[in-house]
């Protein structure tokens, strides 16, 4: 698919790759032979050929063995390109037009120890076989069967699988057909039936492996029921498992009443419904017939007269448990991989874990609508599946965490400056949401398709409104179910419904990287009362105009909003001019985050101040303090000797204090990033974390006090065993309040702080608030530090959960014996390099850690290590790593060239056919750093990798 000289190309793959197919799937009929080593897989693939006659079909087939290839009423000869991965099969005579046939293939699949695609290794069973599992996202079913490997080869599937006794489970997609039954000495045999709903290749699903099964009952309002399964690894708690399928009911629920068309219409009944489902539920634990059989007649007259959303089709739903992977969950029709350390809660499990399972469990079963009944033409519109599945997902999130709450968490995913959004939109290494081309299906895992894509997709609701949008994605589901979808489609509906133009505000924000910078200027003439607000924005890499929705409003002294107004930006510059209305105390400007970008603007001190006490809306007071932070970063940064501003560390304090807005927003709002906008310092990582730090100081120096009574005002309010996710919510935002406080006293690093450390290391009930104190031990000059952390890391290696947070803390931490002491990890039994999630917590969290692993010369030989040897056993894990190097002409000039002989020695140890996605990525990043690449070839010489490029 390269072509001739596709070794010089930057990707490996691009749109004109992708073409119709030349037959249509219509059935795969499949029989699993398992075994350890190795599965025989017998295939009867079911199509139709369209209006002329085929002569010849090549079929995706990776790293198989073929057996046998065979096709009644034709004589058939196969030659199989195991380098191109093609299997190409004539047939004599040719198929007629517009006739049906099947195509039997017999071959060999064998499961893999760390490519984590296609069949592979999960574990064992104990005492037993070993756990195998597939992920096929987006060719793995390649590496299973023969077959057209194209989310356009949608069909349906019924799948027998022939395996060990020893498993206690057999899976794949569909309801059974029949119990699994011996068929062999030590060999039971099991049969799905996926019949109902047309189902893309890669949403396939293959599992064997020794599980705890947690069963439990799903019933609609009207009666209709099915049933949930959770397959945990062996040795899971039963209470842990019911709260997670509790979640799970929630999230399957909220969907049925407050998704679809109609979701904005009869809120209150949907409410109602929402309470009494609980109501129906109680009476179900309890025994209560008499309350069940009320409950239930009062929820099939309600529910009768509304519209709800979508419904599960299937018999049994099931997560299951996957130890090893590159995601955190994958929905497979039916059957939902989530990772095992994030399927279940328990006392290991940190909040941020706590708040992406219950994110992740809603957002793949979403998929079963968005992504498997309906599904994007190709992996350029992978966007298209995810992007409105996370919109969903966060509507979910806020209603159980709160709206306040759960859009500042998304504005700090945007604005982090170590990995967030907009900060790597602009780095060497961004492509677009539709980008030009790609190396892996995996490149396009990523922040663009997760947090840009899903605010591309709020910005059109915000310019359609919610209720127009709703009915649009309805007819978009509609129109496509059963079907697959393009960027084109779904605009359509949009456009239909609303009456408005999204084509040419969609070629620009699909392709085209960065953001659009507002900069705007505020006037205003008291004769007329008019308000004059002037603005231009920037254009695009490729110079052309952004489109988006701006919200802004005028806001008194006391709070109150004058005018609020949205408007459709697409000009480059143009005025907002608003009649009769009084001087604004201050702008709260792109309200909710309206837009993806940024706002330049420029406004006095006072009236920042002002705003972040006042402002009425939860996300203009939040910007308002990061721009405060900002400009004492940016002072500090130019004068290392200027003091911290006591009026800015007051105002900390008192933000802690504010019980309204704790209870709302969380302690995350005292967010105080090590960043600033100026260019000059953006990406000098030492010199701002110092800056950050000096900052957090001057708070505990001043506001000691304060921020100690809250702290453990804090403590008394967190209960120790919260009920339904809407108390979890409000002891995560308590606990958040009562960590930030601890981190600002942490600074001091005297012996009364570390007691306060060690006391809530030692009695911690939660693993977040464990967690925050050993992190501040690490960093701290406490005599036990060494102790501390020798036997927390023993005692987090007993759980995988545990393990998992422990890795991440160390490796983002800053310690001047870092790299020794990750060695040392890494040295450990417990430390399982072939594990994609030990990976990402160790390796990716330290590769991020910028100031050390770019800027210390052990950090950056340590780092140099750790991409060689991943390069070859994960390439996902390490081109999420290479993310470290977006900005390496940003640095200061030391560092340039080391960090490119990083780079540039990492390209000379790598084979660009085995590790394509690190390769080109690599060049990437080094085609984004044309000074430091510069400066490196004048010390070192030219960079093959480059030369061959631009040969």
């Amino acid at each position: 698919m390269t072509g001739e000289g596709g070794e010089r190309r930057l990707f490996r793959y691009y749109p004109e790759d992708f073409g119709a197919l030349p037959v249509r799937v219509v059935h795969m009929d499949l029989v699993f032979d398992v075994y350890d080593g190795h599965t025989r897989v017998v295939s009867a693939l079911t199509a139709e050929t369209l209006d002329a006659p085929l002569s010849s079909l090549s079929l995706n087939a990776r790293d198989l063995d073929i057996l046998r290839v065979e096709s009644a009423g034709y004589a058939v000869t196969h030659t199989y390109d195991r380098d191109a991965a093609t299997l190409t099969v004539a047939f004599d005579p040719p198929v007629p037009p517009r006739a049906q046939f099947t195509l039997d293939t017999e071959t060999i699949c064998r499961p893999s120890t760390h490519v984590l695609e296609g069949l592979y290794y999960d574990g064992r069973c104990p005492g037993g076989p070993p756990t195998q599992i597939t992920q096929c996202q987006q060719w793995g079913f390649q590496r299973l069967v023969p077959c057209l490997d194209d989310m356009t080869a949608k069909c349906t599937y019924t799948t027998t699988i022939v395996a060990d006794n020893g498993y206690t489970a057999t899976i794949s997609n569909g309801d059974p057909a029949g119990a699994r039954i011996p068929c062999a000495p030590g060999r039971s045999v099991q049969r799905y039936e996926n019949t109902r709903t047309p189902m893309a290749p890669y949403l396939f699903f293959l599992g064997m492996g020794c599980y705890d099964t947690h069963r439990r009952e799903f019933e609609y309002p009207d009666g209709r029921t099915f049933a949930f399964e959770l397959l945990a690894k062996p040795g899971s708690d039963p209470e842990e498992a019911e709260r997670a399928l509790e979640i799970l009911a929630d999230g399957v629920m909220w969907v049925h009443l407050f998704t679809g068309p109609a979701q904005y219409r009869d809120r209150e009944t949907r409410e109602e419904v929402w309470r009494l489902v609980r109501v129906r539920d109680e009476a179900k634990r309890s025994g209560d017939p008499g309350a069940l059989e009320e409950t239930r007649k009062m929820l099939k007259k309600l529910i009768s007269t509304i519209t709800p959303g979508y419904a599960y089709t299937g018999a049994v739903y099931r997560e299951i448990a996957m130890q090893n992977s590159d995601f955190g969950g994958m929905e497979n029709v039916g059957n939902t991989t989530i990772a095992a350390n994030r399927i279940m809660p328990g006392p290991d499990t940190t909040d941020p874990a706590f708040e992406y399972l219950v994110r992740v469990k809603v957002h793949e079963y979403y998929h079963n609508e968005n992504g498997s009944e309906v599904t994007g033409w190709s992996p350029f519109e992978i966007w298209l599946n995810e992007a409105v599945t996370v919109h969903v997902e966060n509507q979910h999130h806020a209603f159980f965490f709160g709206e306040a709450y759960s859009r500042i968490k998304t504005v700090l995913d945007l604005l982090d400056p170590a990995a967030g959004t907009l900060t790597l939109d602009r780095g060497a290494g961004s492509m677009p949401i539709e980008p030009d081309g790609f190396n892996d299906p995996n490149d396009l895992i990523t922040g663009v398709t997760y947090v840009k894509a899903p605010e591309f997709v709020r910005m059109i609701e915000t310019l359609m409104g919610k209720v127009a949008f709703a009915e649009a994605l309805g007819r978009y589901h509609d129109r496509f179910r059963h079907a697959n979808a393009s960027r084109a489609d779904w605009i359509r509906c949009m456009e239909e419904v609303s009456g408005q133009e999204f084509t040419g505000m969609a070629a620009v924000w699909l392709k085209e990287k960065e953001y659009p910078i507002l900069t705007v200027s505020p006037a205003y003439d008291p004769a007329a009362r008019r308000f004059t607000l002037a603005y231009r924005q920037s254009r695009t890499p490729a110079g052309r105009l952004w489109e988006f929705p701006f919200r802004f409003a005028l806001v008194d002294a006391r709070g109150g909003e004058i005018r609020e107004a949205t408007v459709r930006i697409a000009d480059e510059a143009g005025e907002i001019v608003l009649d009769g209305v009084d001087r604004p105390a201050f702008l709260s400007l792109n309200r909710g985050y309206s837009f993806y970008g940024k706002t330049a603007y420029r406004p006095p001190e006072d009236e920042l101040y002002l705003q972040v006490e006042r402002d009425p809306d939860i996300v203009g007071r939040f910007t308002a303090f990061l721009a405060l932070a900002d400009r004492e970063m940016l002072r500090l940064l130019e004068d290392p000797g200027a003091a911290v501003s006591d009026r800015f560390a007051d105002l900390c304090a008192a933000l802690l204090a504010d019980d309204s807005l704790m209870e709302e927003a969380g302690g995350q709002f005292l967010t105080v990033f090590p960043s600033v906008e100026d260019e000059r310092f953006a990406h000098r990582y030492r010199a701002l974390h110092d800056a950050r730090r000096a900052i957090l100081t001057a708070v505990a120096a001043r506001g000691g006090e304060t921020l100690l009574r809250v702290y453990r005002q804090a403590a008394k309010d967190t209960p120790a065993a919260p009920g339904g996710l809407e108390e979890e919510a409000a002891a995560i935002r308590n606990r958040q309040r009562k960590n930030a406080c601890l981190s600002l006293l942490a600074t001091r690093d005297t012996p009364e702080v570390h007691q306060l450390l060690l006391r809530q290391f030692r009695e911690a009930t939660a693993a977040t608030d464990r967690l925050t104190a050993f992190s501040l031990i690490l960093e701290s000059s406490a005599p036990e530090r060494q102790e501390i952390l020798e036997s927390f890391a023993a005692e987090s290696a007993k759980s995988p959960v545990a393990w998992e947070s422990f890795l991440a803390a160390v490796a983002g931490s800053d310690c001047d014996d870092l790299v020794p002491i990750l060695e040392r990890i890494e040295s450990s039994p417990a430390f399982a390099f072939e594990q994609a999630d030990q990976q990402r917590a160790l390796y990716g969290r330290f590769a991020l850690n910028r100031k050390r692993s770019l800027e210390t010369e052990d950090g950056r030989a340590y780092l140099a290590e750790v991409l060689r040897r991943l390069a070859p056993v994960n390439e996902y894990s390490t081109v999420r790593a290479l993310d470290a190097f977006a900005f390496i002409d940003g640095m200061e000039p030391r560092h340039r060239v080391p960090a490119v002989a990083v780079l540039a020695d990492l390209l000379s140890s790598l084979d660009p056919g085995a590790q394509p996605a690190v390769y080109n990525n690599a060049r990437r990043f080094l085609l984004g750093a044309p000074e430091a690449v510069r400066a490196y070839e004048e010390e070192h010489g030219a960079i093959p990798a480059l030369r061959e490029l631009n040969t």
